[in-house]
């Protein structure tokens, strides 16, 4: 597979961007078990919460798109503090999925904060996927033994299919941008 390249995306690219995670995230059609937020019914992302996420100081969204300029998947970063950069939203086409794109989006998104000064990546996923935290270790990123709390109570984020959900996070040292 050919290097993927990030752009920043526009606010004309919202729209897209808000179909395909909701689409890649909560709709199981086509996509294997694991990769679903099953656990979570209803949106994962709207407008008012897209626009609330890149107010945020620091906070970007990264398109990927193919050689003919389709937007195959898309990456949210936001800087953080001492060089601990936050990384949210990875989303890949389902149409695109077990073709090795969500590593490419997830190691060019490691670069892309590397060479803006990020030292380590931190991320959050619900900590019943296990599949999938087990997915972001075999590329070098643990559990640091912090939780976060999941926002029950707010339609904007889903609807939980259960109480006692949290979000386990995760981190990753980043090589020094060259």
């Amino acid at each position: 597979m050919d290097p993927i390249r990030l752009h920043p995306a526009t606010e004309a690219d919202h729209a897209a961007v808000i179909a395909l995670t909701n689409r890649a995230y909560r709709q199981a059609e086509g996509q294997t078990d694991w990769k679903v937020e099953s656990l979570v019914g209803g949106q994962r992302i709207d407008a008012s919460l897209l626009a609330e996420d890149l107010a945020q100081p620091g906070a970007v969204l990264l398109i990927a798109r193919d050689a003919t300029g389709d937007h195959v998947g898309h990456v949210r970063l936001d800087a953080g503090d001492e060089g601990a950069w936050y990384l949210s939203m990875l989303t890949v086409s389902p149409d695109r999925q077990d073709a090795g794109l969500g590593r490419a989006i997830l190691e060019a998104a490691e670069t892309y904060a590397a060479a803006r000064g990020a030292r380590r990546m931190r991320m959050s996923v619900l900590h019943p996927r296990e599949a999938l935290i087990a997915w972001y270790g075999r590329r070098g990123y643990a559990k640091t033994g912090e939780t976060k709390p999941f926002p029950y109570g707010d339609p904007r984020f889903g609807e939980p299919t259960r109480e006692g959900f949290y979000f386990e996070v995760l981190e990753k040292p980043l090589q020094a941008s060259r």
